[in-house]
């Protein structure tokens, strides 16, 4: 279906106006054409730019303007509408400015027939209908370059163009915001000037690849050199564009990882504490029990042998080597956070002032020893012995690295740890929690030392001086104490360890008990249920008890025990297990068997601990013996218990 035409008429002489519009209604193109009319410049104006026709005839002289002004005019407003100019004359100079000006014909009136204005109807509205479709293409490409320089001016990634050469050509601005450099700090210069000396190798192998594959993308991994010489991890896509006629580059693309790295790095490094302290509590576990019967059969034999026996000193060697390992393995268990701790309500302030000659006896002469400690602070809840322990090898450490002397200081405050502070792997989470710094000025560490600081036997002292197991055990004691450690330390600059412990819930501090753990030995008479699946320690406990004159029971299991118990008809007065054992761990037996023998008191066995402890109270008949033991610990504790 055709749409009739609308049609304007600008002339200042109606009668022509009037006549051209009869003449327009009598071609085949302008059949049932909508025609207007304005007589004056100004009249024209308004109704192009009111309502822009299909058509406008305009005549060459209107008063003392002209069509071809009227024109620009229009055109100047943004009226797209075909223009065929009219005059009375036929000067070939009026025609060629009106062509210029952008008109779609020229027509002399003397000229002007009914085929004339068909054809020249025809080829204008053609003409339009050809610069419509023209000025919508070019629209809608201006559209789409926008949206396309959208997504590319506020893109997340960093997009560069670069030449044969390495020479940047374009950067966008939205990559300053990845790699700090603004686009024209840039433009020109090599993209090996702002990459880490360490990486271009790898980036020149991977650009070289890139040549030789157009269309194709090489992947790397890229660290960016910033203006203040900080350094951004980058994830890179370089893909070859030069064949390509509109873009003639290679397009290097790149994502911030830096984030992205620093988690992973710290995942990998809880992963790893997690694993070596799996395999150093597994293994100190088993030289416990080893230890435990080492040292106990040594210090029974030393019991019966007389003090001028030639072979006295050889067993003294045995039981003090032993005792060394046995503190090594301690070690090895508080790593692995499975050391056996009792926590009381503890004022951190009054446990350094009690440490402090201790630490003045182990730091040397010319390091001098400060404390800074904040007179309101909050409790915790710790076991006090692991938190010295954790005090001793900070301090000892901070000598190492200060063999000239210097400062060591320890810092006491209350902190409260917001929801985006934090950045390595043991900060801890937001709360509330008393600090314990220890700082000194010595040589401090570098990167690579720090993230390695709380392995295991990694120092960077002599090996012989030191196990290399100091901080990993400052490490497992504060996280089984339910705190995170965390260090800051720069080459040349000194050292901050951070202690972040919780506050405690309670004050309440802890009763302690008031009966004597050193009565008169006196052989003993009651009846033992001796339960432990390791069979040299058993065997060391039913020795030890059977020279102090106890009736002993035995179990490898709990199950076993809770057979043997049943079967036993008479009293047993105690029952001495292991806490970990296999089918039913040593609390649950407990608990089980003071049901039907409420009298029953019960002494646990702990060599480590992966949950928390029962709490002993030799007033209510229970208690907790270490291992390795020595024999007389444990008779004495079993003496302890039931006489009270």
């Amino acid at each position: 279906m055709t749409v009739s035409p609308r049609i304007l008429i600008v002339d200042d002489e109606p009668s022509y106006a009037e006549m051209l519009s009869l003449y327009v209604r009598s071609t085949e193109a302008g059949a049932g054409a909508a025609i207007d009319t304005a007589a004056s410049y100004d009249d024209a104006i308004r109704a192009l730019a009111t309502a822009p026709p299909d058509l406008a005839f305009v005549d060459y002289l209107l008063g003392a303007r002209d069509g071809v002004a009227l024109l620009g005019a229009v055109r100047a407003k943004g009226v797209e509408t075909p223009i065929i100019i009219l005059t009375g004359h036929g000067a070939e100079d009026v025609a060629v400015r009106a062509m210029k000006a952008g008109a779609a014909d020229y027509l002399a009136k003397t000229q002007v027939s009914i085929d004339t204005l068909d054809r020249a109807i025809r080829h204008a509205l053609a003409l339009g209908a050809e610069e419509r479709q023209r000025r919508q293409a070019e629209r809608a490409l201006r559209a789409s370059e926008e949206r396309f320089r959208a997504l590319v001016e506020h893109s997340s990634d960093a997009l560069l163009l670069v030449d044969i050469e390495g020479r940047i050509q374009y950067m966008t601005p939205s990559s300053s915001r990845h790699v700090a450099w603004k686009p024209d700090e840039v433009h020109g210069r090599s993209i090996f000037d702002i990459l880490h000396p360490d990486d271009r190798p790898a980036v020149a192998s991977a650009t070289s690849d890139a040549l030789t594959s157009p269309g194709q993308s090489t992947t790397l991994e890229v660290r960016v050199r910033q203006p203040g010489g900080s350094v951004r991890t980058m994830e890179a896509i370089v893909a070859n564009h030069l064949d390509d006629p509109s873009v003639g580059s290679l397009v290097v693309t790149a994502r911030d990882i830096t984030e992205r790295r620093r988690l992973e790095d710290q995942l990998r490094h809880a992963q790893k504490m997690e694993a070596v302290g799996e395999l150093a509590g597994g293994v100190a576990h088993d030289f416990t029990n080893l230890l435990t019967a080492i040292l106990g059969y040594c210090n029974l034999v030393l019991e019966d042998m007389p003090q001028d026996d030639p072979r006295r000193h050889d067993l003294e060697e045995i039981r003090a080597a032993g005792e060394r390992a046995t503190s090594l393995t301690n070690q090895l268990l508080a790593f692995a956070r499975r050391q056996v701790l009792q926590p009381q309500v503890v004022d951190v302030n009054l446990l350094v002032k009690q440490l402090q000659r201790l630490l003045r006896r182990i730091v040397t002469r010319n390091v001098e020893l400060d404390a800074v400690l904040d007179t309101d602070l909050a409790m915790v809840k710790v076991d006090p012995t692991s938190i010295e322990q954790v005090l001793v090898n900070l301090a000892v450490h901070a000598c190492d690295t200060m063999p000239d002397g210097g400062r060591l200081t320890i810092e006491t405050s209350d902190v409260v740890i917001g929801v985006d502070d934090g950045g390595t792997p043991d900060d801890p989470p937001p709360g509330r929690y008393v600090l314990l710094a220890v700082c000194d000025n010595g040589a401090g560490m570098d990167a690579e030392t720090r993230a390695r600081i709380f392995e295991p036997f990694f120092t960077t002292v002599d090996q012989s001086k030191r196990s290399g197991l100091g901080l990993a055990t400052v490490y497992g004691i504060v996280k089984q104490n339910g705190g995170y450690v965390s260090v800051e330390s720069e080459p040349g600059a000194g050292t901050a360890f951070k202690v972040f412990l919780p506050r405690a819930e309670s004050v309440m501090v802890p009763r302690t008990g008031e009966r004597s753990e050193q009565p008169e030995k006196k052989r003993g008479w009651e009846t033992v249920l001796l339960v432990e699946d390791d069979d040299a320690v058993r065997a060391l406990a039913r020795e030890v008890l059977h020279r102090h004159g106890y009736a002993v029971l035995e179990a490898r299991h709990g199950v076993d025990a809770l057979r043997v118990a049943e079967r036993h008809r008479d009293a047993i007065h105690m029952i001495i297990t292991d806490l970990v054992t296999p089918r039913i761990n040593g609390r649950d037996l407990a608990d089980r068997l003071t049901t039907t023998r409420p009298d029953m008191k019960v002494l646990f066995l702990a060599g480590q601990t992966t949950g928390e402890l029962p709490s002993p109270d030799v007033a209510r008949g229970s208690a907790i013996v270490r291992k390795p033991f020595t024999p007389d610990a444990l008779a004495r504790k079993v003496r302890v218990l039931l006489d009270n």
